[in-house]
């Protein structure tokens, strides 16, 4: 063989490689979360898994009703976070506190969302324990659920965002849980809301996906849009909230983050709201009060007087409306209020 055939050969067989690995390459392209390029544009662009969860998307969602389990004073159900309801493997376990009055006969039911607990130092009932035993002593069946990460229920999504927003599905199916097969003594008429801090951003939220009255009373809660609500704390990360930014900049480069944000469908709410913040309050800026009460008291349902919107500055009290003064002497009469003011109001919009 000369030297001519053997650089020829040597030549078309580096083609051929060649052209095989620029065909993989485009093949492999062409395909990115299993659909292909070419169908983005007639199937309305990238595919975006989270846009089910926009608050528009979720009003439109048909929520089922799950059976619930209740062993001593926890309660457990199974669902699909995802709302879609296709495959069982989708199904996650939801663990919760239920507290049960003594003479539970026909009593109403209030959902307690909790705000925000480091995993590690969680436990099933933090951040709602004494208030549900409050509650529970004037005659409410309450229910606080863990969340998907916390207590006895499953992992968490590996996705930061779809995190947040199956807190909502969560207490979606929660509410829509609540019958007489699950809870026999239930009064069958009453359900309401009390939140504190995150939890407040969940239960607005909520409320604004099913239009729902169920009375709502919010104990210092997150009221900012979203994403600003989670970036204002990114610098109690350990990292300074870099890798929140990063998958924020991600998730908005697909995705409007208005359709997600509660600032921009408070229209959609449709329940009497009584709300409480104090003054020396280090968790919730004061401004940020000031703007949801504008906001709010703008609204037609409440400028109207259709339902009910009421509001409380409480002097000196912290984020757990506590008041830290010797001249209390350690003791707490301002929470006592508030939970008076909160359990009068739940009473006062109770169906009879």
């Amino acid at each position: 063989m000369n030297k001519v055939t053997r650089f020829s050969i040597y030549f078309f067989s580096i083609l051929i490689f060649v052209s095989i690995g620029w065909w993989g390459s485009e093949k492999y392209f062409k395909y990115i979360d299993g659909i292909p390029v070419q169908n983005w544009s007639a199937l309305g662009g990238k595919p975006k898994p989270l846009e089910k969860y926009t608050i528009e998307n979720l009003s439109q969602t048909e929520v089922k009703a799950v059976a619930i389990d209740i062993e001593n004073n926890i309660f457990k159900f199974e669902f699909d976070p995802t709302l879609e309801y296709k495959k069982q493997n989708n199904l996650k376990t939801v663990t919760g506190l239920i507290n049960t009055p003594n003479n539970n006969t026909n009593s109403p039911i209030v959902a307690l969302l909790r705000g925000y607990v480091d995993q590690s130092i969680y436990q099933t009932g933090v951040g709602t324990k004494r208030v549900g035993e409050y509650f529970r002593d004037n005659g409410y069946i309450t229910l606080a659920p863990d969340f998907l990460g916390y207590g006895g229920s499953s992992i968490e999504s590996d996705n930061i965002f779809e995190t947040r927003f199956q807190t909502y599905t969560t207490v979606l199916t929660l509410l829509k849980s609540i019958n007489k097969k699950n809870f026999p003594n239930w009064d069958g008429k009453n359900i309401s809301i009390w939140a504190h801090s995150n939890g407040g951003q969940i239960a607005l939220t909520v409320l604004e996906i099913t239009g729902k009255n169920y009375p709502t009373v919010l104990w210092a809660p997150v009221t900012e849009g979203f994403p600003y609500s989670i970036l204002y704390y990114t610098n109690e990360s350990d990292d300074g909230g870099k890798f929140i930014r990063k998958e924020l900049a991600k998730f908005e480069s697909n995705y409007d983050s208005d359709q997600f944000s509660l600032t921009k469908h408070l229209d959609k709410i449709n329940a009497p709201i009584q709300y409480h913040l104090g003054t020396k309050d280090d968790a919730i800026p004061l401004e940020w009060g000031e703007r949801f009460v504008k906001r709010m008291k703008a609204l037609d349902v409440y400028s109207s007087g259709e339902k009910s919107f009421i509001n409380y500055n409480h002097s000196g009290a912290d984020h757990n409306m506590i008041v830290t003064s010797s001249a209390y002497h350690n003791m707490n009469p301002l929470w006592s209020e508030v939970i008076l003011e909160s359990l009068n109001f739940l009473e006062k919009h109770k169906t009879n």
